[in-house]
């Protein structure tokens, strides 16, 4: 009875605050502007299963693609036997589960096994790549510190809670033989390999070693889940919501302001006559969080840290400051640091701090080309390239900070309808000379 009354408050507690840090992570996104996003509701469906769920775009690079689905699918179906831990849990039961499945209980334990033991060796190799082999994309600079620590945590922690899981059921099967209370489980292949350390133990360390081994995978399953909240692993809920509502128009499609494109065709007479006047423009741009869209903020958190955006980013590749996954992580910053403002009761967004400046530098979003290779490169659909041409459309038309010559280009597409300075009357001179 006690074990399942602390069982009940340990559930009740990782419970509360998991919706505590959800409901934050909902207000941050909030902070975003209203958009409404119902378009092609089939695509985006099959962006989701086959992106989020499928892995597709992982497959690129195929030898992490493999192993990281490992994990993935590890992840989601060993889980399922939580829930048989959290009945045992409530009732006092033990693999309560067992009785009514006979051998197909053998089966899937067996199965869950296997893939405890493919999660463990995945984990052990991304371990080995970021740590020993040190690939650069997990070196940058925007990695130090807590980035670069909170993927190591993760790593380690699934390979105990796998370990967790072996030890348990191999003590189990030692206890089966001459304790009543534990159900047959049939023989599991993996942990059977780890029973003769166990054989000649005393009946009560056995039973102390497996009720431990229960009790640490339940709590490493309960803390993962909050600790997940405040990583980068949020993606591993986060990237369905985020496949689905992401960008599905054609790359390099840049979207206008619709009170500047009214604007301008009211100027041109292309208007209709009976047209609602334009709302109020409101600030150009984004210079902070609240001036970009909930789904871009979405994706700030739904960010895996990856860096397959950053590696394919041609200025990032020559040697500028520009990072994608840096843009993407220093807006996750700014919001984390804004809810904290008024979490507290602060100032929140007058904080006088901008995501413009304070985070991200004119330097890395003039480094842009544009040319959508993060986009394409990110795994669960990310955008970066939305926050930084809406960071530079705030600095061009707003503090016109954009550097001198694109001011030039500027005007002349303003005066000339081109980007060169001569009047579109002179544009087929060209061809007169050649006569």
């Amino acid at each position: 009875m006690i074990q399942q009354i602390v069982f009940i408050l340990t559930l009740g507690g990782a419970g509360w605050f998991i919706w505590k840090r959800a409901s934050r992570i909902r207000a941050n996104i909030n902070l975003g502007k209203d958009k409404e996003i119902k378009d092609n509701p089939d695509q985006r469906l099959r962006n989701m299963i086959l992106v989020a769920f499928g892995q597709k775009k992982m497959f690129k690079r195929p030898v992490p693609a493999f192993l990281h689905l490992l994990i993935y699918f590890g992840f989601i179906i060993i889980n399922l036997e939580v829930l048989e831990f959290i009945i045992d849990g409530l009732a006092g039961t033990h693999r309560i589960f067992a009785p009514f499945l006979g051998g197909f209980y053998t089966f899937l334990m067996n199965f869950f096994e296997f893939l405890a033991v493919g999660v463990l060796l995945a984990c052990v190799f991304f371990l080995i790549r970021r740590n020993i082999l040190k690939l650069k994309r997990f070196w940058a600079s925007e990695l130090a510190g807590w980035p670069r620590l909170d993927a190591n945590i993760i790593l380690c922690t699934e390979i105990i809670l796998m370990l967790a899981i072996l030890t348990m059921n191999a003590t189990d099967q030692v206890l089966q033989q001459t304790n009543e209370h534990y159900v047959n489980t049939g023989k599991l292949f993996f942990s059977s390999f780890l029973v003769p350390l166990f054989q000649h133990k005393p009946e009560t360390m056995l039973v102390f070693i497996e009720r431990f081994a229960w009790w640490f995978h339940i709590l490493g399953i309960l803390g993962f889940a909050v600790y997940v909240t405040y990583s980068k692993h949020l993606h591993i809920f986060l990237a369905f919501p985020n496949t689905y509502f992401a960008n599905v128009e054609a790359k390099g499609h840049m979207k206008n302001m619709p009170v500047v494109t009214n604007e301008v065709k009211m100027m041109l007479g292309m208007a209709e006559a009976n047209a609602a006047p334009p709302a109020e423009p409101g600030r150009f741009g984004a210079k902070d969080v609240n001036d970009l869209a909930w789904n871009n903020l979405l994706a700030a958190y739904s960010c895996t840290e990856c860096g397959r955006c950053t590696s394919e980013c041609p200025a990032n590749l020559t040697g500028k400051k520009l990072s994608p996954r840096k843009i993407m992580m220093d807006t996750r910053d700014r919001m984390e640091d804004v809810g904290k403002s008024l979490e507290k009761g602060g100032p929140g967004l007058e904080d006088g701090k901008f995501l413009l400046g304070d985070y991200i530098t004119k330097e890395e979003i003039n480094a842009c080309t544009s040319c959508n290779a993060c986009v394409e490169a990110c795994p669960v659909m990310i955008n970066p390239l939305e926050i930084i041409l809406e960071l530079r459309r705030y600095v061009a038309m707003e503090e016109s900070g954009s550097p001198a010559f694109w001011n030039s280009v500027f005007q002349n597409i303003e005066t000339n309808f081109a980007p060169w300075k001569f009047s579109p009357s002179d544009r087929f001179n060209w061809a007169q000379e050649e006569k």
